[in-house]
């Protein structure tokens, strides 16, 4: 079971790694929020080509939990993403990689507070060290800079978005007992419509960009791959070791996405960066170990 969630989890990080790429590379081929909107859009025209079967099977259960799924993609699937593209407009690809590594930390806080999840010490120490490299992110290698330290305005999206996401994955808790198909396919849709309004608001500032050859691309990317495969890889891990131990995976999107970075648009690769990777390795590595042996 471990085995197959940690195979499904990888591949997950490895798509929302590239994904904040994708969101760099968008940047004047599309504009945010039509990104947001136009990536549901498709992934929603794959469900109806090969899910709908399923999901007029399990259509009883969607009705009696609509509301639950809706804001599953209102939050999960369209606030995320939302505040991601939008941080990518005012940061790089890396920091906004390494700040969603914070994400881990706020699904244990959560837990705990919310539902006194216990942790090891062990997993304490690990997220520790995680919180650590995304401090050395925000400080750009410089510790004592934090003491004056001004949020850009990219990376205080993706603090929120880290939030978002954070609450989205302790929620999971109350999934219904409904086939994946029909999970990502009710979120979705209700992805697109959570997401038709914020469309309609940056046409009325006047801010949209529609898509061009670029942007068109990168919609098809974000619509198949981190809209639907990673979505039903990220659920179905949760599902098999708990929220705790999925979360500590969102530390493996720093990894890809900072390869990625490098090797796809040449953003500068520096030394904190590394450092940094290196502690959000560790810090997975530390708490996976050390993990409860008894509880999820």
């Amino acid at each position: 079971m471990n085995r197959r969630a940690y195979a499904y989890l990888t591949v997950t990080m490895l798509f929302w790694g590239a994904n904040a790429v994708a969101g760099k590379i968008a940047v004047g081929h599309i504009s945010p929020l039509a990104l947001t909107t136009l990536r549901w859009a498709a992934a929603l025209l794959v469900i109806l080509a090969f899910m709908m079967p399923q999901v007029r099977r399990d259509w009883t259960e969607i009705r009696r939990h609509w509301l639950l799924l809706f804001l599953y993609g209102a939050a999960g699937f369209t606030g995320f993403n939302a505040l991601l593209y939008s941080a990518l407009n005012y940061t790089s690809a890396i920091n906004s990689v390494i700040v969603q590594a914070g994400i881990p930390m706020l699904i244990f806080v959560f837990n705990f507070l919310l539902f006194r999840v216990q942790a090891s010490l062990a997993q304490v120490a690990g997220f520790t060290i995680t919180f650590v490299g995304v401090l050395l992110t925000a400080s750009h290698g410089d510790f004592s800079a934090l003491r004056n330290l001004e949020l850009n305005f990219g990376d205080a999206l993706m603090l929120v978005a880290a939030v978002v996401y954070a609450l989205y994955t302790i929620s999971l808790r109350w999934k219904p007992a409904i086939h994946w198909q029909s999970f990502i396919a009710a979120p979705a849709f209700g992805a697109l419509i959570s997401a038709l309004p914020l469309l309609a608001w940056e046409i009325a500032r006047g801010d949209v960009i529609y898509p061009d050859a670029t942007g068109w691309l990168v919609v098809l990317y974000a619509g198949l791959f981190p809209s639907l495969i990673s979505q039903i890889f990220y659920v179905r891990g949760v599902e098999l070791i708990g929220a705790n131990r999925a979360g500590l995976f969102i530390n493996a999107i720093p990894v890809f996405g900072t390869l990625l970075s490098v090797l796809m648009i040449g953003e500068t690769l520096h030394m904190f960066h590394v450092i940094a990777l290196v502690l959000v390795l560790g810090g997975i590595a530390v708490a996976e170990w050390g993990r409860p042996k008894t509880a999820r």
